[in-house]
Parts: C-alpha cells; structure tokens; sequence
C-alpha cells in the first residue's frame, strides 16, 4: 500500500525495521546485559539493580523455574506492583523459555481465577499484600507453585523497615495461607545453584499472554509472540533515538505498571535496550510521594495517562523540579486532553507527545514526532513498518478525510486471542488487519485524529456525538479538576449526553457548566444532565472507566 505519511517523517527515522536484528527477547535482554553491565537498570524506593545484578537474579529464577519440570511454553503469572523483583521474575521467565502472565495485583479472587484458569499458568509469583485474595481461588486452578515476595524484599536494610511498616503499621498485608509456597529469596538461592539451561526460543514463542477486556467484558488473552514484542521494541527504538537529549544516561520515570503494556514496552524493554534507568513508581496515585520521587533524578523521559499529567500539574511542588534534562514526555492509554497538554508545556517546557496502541498491537501503532512544537490533537504517524487503513462497518476502507475503524497491520500485531478462534476472527481481518474499535480520521499527511471508541460513541436523535470532543471541551473551563461523559437513554432521543465532573473549584454550579457547554458546542452535543462527583473509577492505570459510569447512568434512568 501507499505509505505516503513516510513523507511526514522526523529526520532519521527509518520507514522499516528489521525484525530479524534478534531471535527473541532473550536476545535482547542479554545484549543489554552485557552492554551496561555496570549501569543502574532498575531503581525502586532509592535501591538500584544494575544490568549485571539483573543478569545474575533472573538467571537464577529462571534455573530454579526449570528445575520445576515445567515443559517448554509453559504460564508462568507475575503478580506485583512496580517493584525490583518484577523484572527479576519476568526476565527470568523469558530466559527460561516460558511465558509471561501479565496479571493485576488489584484483581478481585473472581478475575483472578479466570486469568488463572484461562490462562492454565503453573507458577505465580506474587507479593504477599495479595496472597490472601491467591488463597481463594488457588486450589480451583492448575497453579501447583506458589512463590510470595515482600515489597521490601530486595531492598536492604530499608527493605525491613519497609516491611514492618505494611504489615504492623498500615496493615496493608492481610493474613493468607498457601500450603507449599516457597519465598522468592529461597527460589533464588536454589536457583543461583543450578545452571540456566539455554533452550531453543524464537520468533514464533509466545513471550506474553497479555489479558485485556476486562473492563468491557470477559478478558481476553492477547497472544504476544516474541517477534511481536521485539518488532515493536524496535519500532519504539527507531522513533526515538534521533529525538534523545545529550544525557549521558538515559532515566525514565515510570509510574504506569510492568504489568501493563505501555508501560512494559515502552520502559521497560525499550529504555533497557538503550542501557537507561527505570525509577519504578509502586504507587502512582500517591501524587506528593510520586513528585519527591522525581525530584531525585534528572529524568530524560516519562510515559503516562492523560489523568497522571493532569494530577501532577495540581501539586504544588510539580512545578518546583528541574526540567532541564527532560527529552520527551510520551502519554498514551487514554486521549491526551489539549488543556492538559498546554499546561504540561507550559510548566515543563517540553510538548506531551500523544501515541497510540492496543493490548493487541503491543502495544504501539503511532506516534507524534517528539520535537513537536505544540500538542496537535492527533494520535501521530504509523511507525515503522506499520500500514494504517479506516474502515466503514463493512469492512471497506473509507476515503481519505472519512471517519472510520483504526486498522493496523504490522510485525507487532498479535498472533490471536488465547483459545479465542472466533473472537479472533472478529478481530482480524484476513488480509491480517486488527481492528482496533476506535473510530479515527486521518488528513493528508498521515497524522490520525481519534474520534472516539465505537462502543462509547452515543447516537442523540441520529446525531453522532463522541465523548472525547466533549470531555475535550469540559476540561478547558478552569473550575474542573476532570470529566467524563458517556450516554444516557432518553425517550425522545433515544440517547441523553450525561457529564460527570470533578471540580477544582467548589462554588461551580452545573448551570455555570452548561453555560460553558452551550457557548462552545452545538445543542446535541451539550450535556443533558451534569453529576458532581468528588471521584472518578479508574482502571488501574487511571484511566476513566466510562462503562461503569454509563452502567451507573443506565440504572438510574430505569430506577
């Protein structure tokens, strides 16, 4: 196909990646191992691991996992926070040629067991804030080894004090039982005496099943091969090189978790490869502890969601850090709000970059050049390697300008959904495009704006009207903190705009909001009814769940 938005590309970016510069991620992971030897590659709670410390520690689960008899292939879920012993354990598992199993420590035992299940994995390593909610369910799955860790764990000395902490103090470490649990620490002793045997591991391995769905239904595994992460490190790689500042070393801010594939992507693995430092963030909803975290580094990068930026720029001290050495901020996982990203300019003096990527796409499809010079409400260009169509809902490609189904196609798109033929199916065409569920339009130059997501577009009186413009336009009147908007029934319209808002200011009233509404947009698509609420749901990586507010909206209109 014509990829004539290659014209559009930043000076030294290639059009194309070659996916054969690594046999899998174990390729990857080793080279950096050897790199960087010396370099801090993961930082947490003022403790580093450097890539040699690394390379010894994931060695040693990974022999100790082989040493379980585990057949090649087999599930192995990592169920942690930002902590150091995640990619001990996820490297680790990689190396031993089995595969990752992505999975929320938030979950309930009901989502848990179905991930378990699903997933058939064999082995979890989870951290005991958790084990009590594994205790549930445990028994009704195939996991026959159980390995708990502590947030302090690999920590030192403050790793106890850590420790205490949680479990005397904020008891935030309930009493669980797990008959034949063996603790990390022991694991990686036994492991340290054992050899990690090198198995055959290519591109056609599953590297992750990486679940998703699970707020719009059932979760679903994702089938993320080894070509499909080391494709899209790659695409991630070639993007961003040419825009890195003149840092010696590379440190990103990570506040999204491991577990995610934003965040596993394109920190984890991609600023590992370039020998930088990741400064885990346990718990980015703690805002204040997020800021003096950041304070200690001259972090070149950070990645997160609309809503992080968003709390950032309302703490005071946020504005207080040193920008200096700060190269890009990458946002993604949700639409990046324009009142948002003007603020963020303005007080870092850097453009928040938007890009874009599924579960499924591994996550990454587009990107904005990163030396924009002002938030330009597009999603960005297809990366490398990538072709981009829209198409209408019978699966034709739309014209240029025309509104339409994202569709990707690339070395990153997955193998499938985990034992989903017919969803699968549904998901991909045969010419191999993924469709996406976001409705987008792309101009001239190849720059894609999203309109909306498919299922959360709301049709009032046969007038189509998209959440996001009008979320777009709430979030620039300075009395709202955030918002959501998601569609009512209504008998005469068939559907009702419904705004839920968070103030800034306590005095603002839902009339000064509509006031603002109709100024600014055409009467379809002014809200109906306005709700104040003093929070928003998040998922856990704070993104606004707008199925659970339009449930919400559903139930009360047939109370």
């Amino acid at each position: 196909m014509d990829k004539f938005w290659l014209a559009s590309y930043p000076a030294g970016v290639p059009a194309e990646i070659d996916i054969d510069e690594y046999a899998s991620l174990r390729d990857v992971i080793e080279e950096s191992f050897a790199n960087f030897p010396t370099r801090p590659a993961f930082t947490s709670m003022g403790r580093s691991l450097t890539f040699r410390d690394l390379d010894a520690l994931s060695a040693g689960f990974g022999a100790w996992l082989q040493a379980q008899g585990l057949e090649r292939g087999a599930r192995v879920a990592v169920m942690m926070p930002n902590i150091l012993q995640y990619p001990v354990a996820m490297f680790g598992t990689l190396r031993a040629g089995y595969t990752v199993v992505n999975v929320n420590p938030l979950y309930t035992a009901r989502e848990l067991e179905h991930q378990l299940v699903d997933s058939g994995a064999e082995v979890i390593v989870v951290v005991e804030n958790f084990a009590h909610t594994l205790a549930e369910v445990v028994a009704r799955t195939k996991v026959r080894q159980v390995v708990v860790t502590s947030i302090g764990e690999m920590l030192g000395l403050k790793g106890i004090l850590v420790d205490f902490v949680l479990r005397h103090v904020k008891k935030v470490v309930p009493a669980w039982s797990l008959p034949g649990a063996i603790r990390l620490a022991d694991a990686l002793a036994d492991g340290r005496r054992r050899a990690l045997s090198r198995v055959p591991i290519g591109h056609d391995d599953i590297a992750f099943l990486q679940y998703t769905g699970g707020t719009t239904g059932i979760a679903k595994g994702a089938i993320l091969l080894h070509r499909n992460i080391v494709a899209n490190l790659l695409q991630s790689r070639a993007w961003v090189r040419p825009f890195l500042g003149t840092e010696n070393r590379q440190v990103v801010i990570t506040p999204l978790p491991l577990y995610h594939i934003f965040s596993l992507t394109a920190n984890c693995l991609l600023f590992m490869t370039l020998g930088g430092e990741n400064v885990l963030i346990a718990n980015p909803r703690d805002i204040p502890a997020l800021v003096r975290e950041m304070a200690r580094y001259r972090f070149t990068a950070i990645t997160g969601v609309n809503t992080l930026f968003n709390a950032l720029l309302n703490n005071a001290d946020f504005a207080k850090l040193d920008f200096s050495s700060l190269a890009f901020t990458l946002g993604g996982g949700m639409a990046v709000q324009e009142a948002v990203a003007r603020r963020w300019k303005d007080v870092t003096g850097v453009t928040l970059s938007e890009a874009y990527g599924l579960t499924e796409t591994s996550p990454g499809a587009t990107v904005n050049p990163l030396d924009l010079a002002a938030y330009n409400g597009s999603i960005g260009l297809p990366i490398p390697s990538t072709e981009i169509v829209l198409r209408d809902d019978a699966g034709r490609d739309v014209p240029l300008g025309e509104p339409g189904e994202v569709c990707i196609r690339g070395p990153q798109v997955m193998a499938g959904y985990w034992n989903r033929p017919d969803e699968t199916a549904k998901a991909i065409y045969p010419d191999g495009f993924f469709a996406s569920g976001d409705i987008g339009v792309m101009d001239a130059r190849g720059y894609i704006r999203i309109v909306d997501r498919k299922k959360d577009m709301i049709l009032v009186s046969g007038f189509n009207v998209y959440p996001n413009e009008i979320e777009a336009v709430v979030a620039e009147h300075p009395a709202i903190l955030e918002c959501a908007v998601v569609g009512a029934p209504d008998r005469k319209s068939g559907e009702a705009v419904k705004l839920f808002a968070v103030k800034r200011d306590p005095t603002l009233t839902a009339e000064d909001l509509l006031r603002f509404c109709r100024e600014r947009l055409t009467g379809y698509k002014v809200p109906r009814d306005v709700e104040f609420r003093a929070e928003l749901p998040k998922s856990n990586v704070g993104k606004i769940l707008r199925r659970e507010l339009r449930d919400e909206a559903r139930r009360a209109a047939s109370a």
